[in-house]
């Protein structure tokens, strides 16, 4: 089912601002493919791999909001923070079941590189026993660190809406729920980025943020990727170098977001007024979230 092509991209009607809240979906795994597009295994994989770190993640953006909102005094928002971590919990606990249900039912064990995400999440970006000063400016390091992860977010949200993944074979139900999940993370773009302002986090302290958080996160999704590949019996185990090469290709052929676009997007954030707004497009996110399978599903 094709929703919202490239060449619908950008629909006129602006809704203005949308009160962010969680939206029930509801997927039914069964006999799920592991190359979910049958044409790309390795864009199969690397897109799959945020599986093994989006719940841990989400996790942890949701608990350093709900240490930031006591200090929140601006209504407005509290009411965006609320919203996203609605929609986080919600992505977390929806991509949890894809590790056992799509993963594991096809022979990759999540278990080791999950464990790892634990780690990163809850011991080393999480909260410290410190106090005063030094505990509320740890809170801030994390805050600016979601908001740097949540503009690779949105961009790979907008991303996903607009690729025609249908013709790579794309099954219906995994590609609905990543562009599901990318509608919703255009749809709260900005509210990372507001938190981090907010609570003091100027163009120094993102960009230097930022400066480590793209390759760590590039880092860390090859190194998924490999994962992922090492455990497919129908695939050969390929090194570093090798698996690389087809990732290229599959950026080549649109299977996957290409390298030039991916650093634009990277070095946009270290303009001198850089905002979130203008990545991807709300009308479009807010129309594909009224027509996701998944959602309606959940409300029928």
């Amino acid at each position: 089912m094709k929703l919202l092509r490239r060449g619908e991209r950008r629909p006129d009607t602006d809704p203005g601002e949308v009160a962010l809240h969680a939206r029930n979906v509801q997927f039914r795994w069964a006999d799920t493919p592991l190359h979910w597009m049958a044409d790309e295994p390795i864009a199969s994989h690397l897109i799959n791999s945020l599986n093994l770190l989006l719940p841990e993640g989400e996790r942890m953006f949701c608990a350093a909001y709900a240490e930031a909102l006591p200090f929140v005094k601006d209504e407005k928002l509290r009411e965006a923070m609320l919203g996203f971590i609605g929609q986080e919990s919600m992505h977390a606990e929806t991509h949890d079941k894809v590790l056992t249900e799509v993963l594991a039912a096809n022979g990759i064990d999540p278990a080791p590189y999950v464990r790892q995400a634990e780690y990163l999440f809850r011991k080393t970006l999480g909260p410290k026993e410190v106090d005063g000063v030094a505990q509320h400016q740890m809170m801030v390091e994390r805050l600016t660190i979601i908001a740097c992860l949540e503009h690779f977010f949105a961009y790979l949200g907008d991303w996903i809406l607009n690729a025609d993944l249908e013709k790579f074979g794309a099954h219906p139900q995994v590609a609905d729920l990543f562009r599901w999940h990318g509608a919703e993370e255009v749809e709260h773009r900005n509210v990372a980025h507001d938190v981090a302002v907010y609570f003091g986090a100027g163009y120094v302290r993102r960009a230097a943020l930022m400066t480590l958080v793209f390759p760590i996160f590039i880092t860390l999704v090859a190194r998924g990727t490999k994962f992922m590949v090492h455990q497919d019996p129908s695939l050969p185990d390929y090194g570093y170098p090798r698996l690389i090469l087809r990732v290229f290709g599959s950026m080549w052929r649109g299977a996957l977001p290409g390298v030039p676009s991916l650093l634009r997007s990277a070095v946009s954030t270290f303009q001198p007024g850089y905002h979130p707004e203008s990545v991807g497009s709300t009308a479009q996110a807010v129309a594909y979230l009224a027509k996701s399978p998944a959602a309606q599903a959940a409300a029928s």
